[in-house]
């Protein structure tokens, strides 16, 4: 019997989309505090890996740290820098590192949770769902992508949790 899972219920696994994540909750107007998503990942969801897919940016080694030490698999993405004027921005697709990953780990997890409402994910939302390996989808907000509505008994909008998992004191918070 495995001491961290005393029932064992199968474990499953999470696919995150960092970007689509914290961008989606700062546009509903919250921030997420990503320790307290991870355990209501495992809580809720039985998630024993969480893989967040990241773009990686030089100076932001705090927070990839920060994200370890909660419990985050992290998989990094090469960005793009670009600049207008003096504004600099990061682009970093991840969709097909997550959608790798996911295939990859299909024989060791029981059942996916994929985090994003991206409908760039909709053939890996479908490929689950199919092989009975879909647990759930956690869409950042109540917008996601229309392609997904066809799977709306699987999503869970994380505005639902948002007392529960966004950062409380700010001040005291880790930038995420």
């Amino acid at each position: 019997m495995d001491s961290k899972n005393p029932k064992n219920i199968p474990s499953n696994y999470a696919f995150i989309d960092s970007q689509n994540l914290n961008l989606g909750t700062k546009y509903s107007g919250w921030e997420l505090d990503f320790g307290k998503f991870r355990l209501f990942l495992r809580n809720k969801y039985n998630v024993k890996k969480a893989f967040l897919f990241i773009g990686y940016i030089e100076g932001n080694t705090s927070l990839y740290r920060y994200l370890q030490d909660s419990g985050y698999i992290l998989i990094f993405k090469n960005v793009l820098e670009i600049k207008n004027g003096e504004k600099i921005t990061y682009k970093g697709n991840v969709d097909a590192e997550l959608v790798l990953h996911a295939m990859i780990e299909i024989n060791n997890y029981h059942k996916a949770v994929v985090v994003s409402g991206d409908g760039d994910f909709f053939c890996l939302i479908e490929y689950l769902q199919e092989a009975n390996k879909l647990e759930k989808v956690i869409v950042p907000n109540r917008k996601y992508s229309s392609l997904l509505k066809k799977y709306a008994k699987y999503i869970y909008s994380i505005a639902f949790s948002k007392k529960k998992l966004r950062i409380a004191n700010k001040a005291n918070a880790k930038k995420n």
